[in-house]
């Protein structure tokens, strides 16, 4: 296979514009799973309990506890399905086709109590332009194959490549997980050191931004693009340190977004590289970087040394 049809095929073009309509309906329906795990999940810091995994198929909630078992809620967008499987081997399978929010919000719940899976969860979707509460949402009804496949496999790149930064760190530092709320997939570290009160962060309530950033955080991760126009990298630090906006990160098609406070690497730029796992790794290092130097934090205990690693983690 030529060296352009590989690239295509493991970073694959995916701009906002060409699939807005699925990006749009995906997103409402990976909050009704979302909300699912949040109301039977007991509380973790900052929120991780709450987020989607990526798996070998697609999106993956992992084991929800419910009274004395578990199930799980997974998007498999190889055969393009919604598959809820419990401990004890029963199972519901829901198409992934051009259904409205509402059709898929009332079958999911139907299949979670054939199952014996009784849930209630608020239904009104955050951390979007439009809240219509699920069970009447007629609007987004779109679902386009090829490029939720394509959203999928850019997913396992950032996923990959994150695994490999998170390697490099030995403080408290979050998994790599999907947040079904802003539609991103993120690592974060942390200084270990508390943060001062965050401003009220729009679409969110002030309970949750609170707990989310409670502790100084070096944040990196991808979204396809919304509110951006395109897809992109980006890396972020709260508190912000002086000089932080300022700072000559890696690489050169990196910048400084002012109205998002973050730093930015296109899509395009990264897909496009000759190496695009090295340009990542360097956007996710220089942006720590930016954060750890500048914040004064303590990089030596918190930071592992290629010669702590087996051969092959730190690269």
């Amino acid at each position: 296979m030529p060296l352009t049809e590989i690239r295509e095929e493991l970073w694959p073009g995916l701009p906002l514009g060409a699939w807005q309509d699925t990006h749009d309906t995906l997103r409402l329906w990976s909050q009704i799973v979302g909300k699912i795990k949040l109301r039977l999940e007991p509380m973790t810091n900052h929120w991780w309990q709450v987020p989607l995994y990526i798996s070998a198929r697609g999106l993956t909630t992992l084991p929800i506890p419910y009274a004395d078992q578990v199930f799980q809620m997974d998007f498999d967008i190889i055969d393009h399905v919604m598959n809820i499987v419990t401990g004890d081997g029963e199972k519901r399978s829901i198409r992934l086709r051009p259904r409205s929010v509402a059709d898929f919000y009332h079958e999911t719940m139907y299949a979670l109590r054939s199952l014996g899976i009784e849930v209630s969860i608020w239904t009104t979707p955050v951390e979007v332009p439009e809240s219509i509460p699920f069970e009447l949402d007629t609007r987004h009804s779109a679902y386009d194959r090829d490029y939720a496949l394509k959203f999928w496999k850019v997913l396992v790149q950032a996923d990959r490549v994150m695994q490999v930064f998170r390697s490099r760190f030995i403080g408290k530092d979050s998994p790599v997980h999907f947040f079904w709320g802003g539609f991103d997939i993120a690592v974060s570290r942390f200084s270990g050191r508390r943060a001062p009160e965050h401003a009220p962060v729009p679409g969110l309530a002030q309970y949750v931004t609170l707990e989310a950033y409670s502790h100084e955080v070096s944040s990196c991760g991808f979204w396809p693009g919304a509110g951006l126009g395109s897809p992109a990298f980006y890396a972020y630090t709260y508190p912000e340190p002086e000089g932080f906006k300022a700072y000559p990160v890696e690489p050169r098609e990196a910048y400084y977004h002012q109205g998002l406070g973050e730093f930015i690497l296109p899509y395009d730029a990264v897909r496009s590289s000759d190496s695009p796992d090295d340009m990542l790794l360097s956007f996710f290092q220089s942006t720590y970087e930016a954060a750890a130097c500048l914040g004064k934090w303590d990089r030596d205990s918190l930071e592992r040394s290629p010669r702590q690693g087996p051969a092959g983690v730190y690269h």
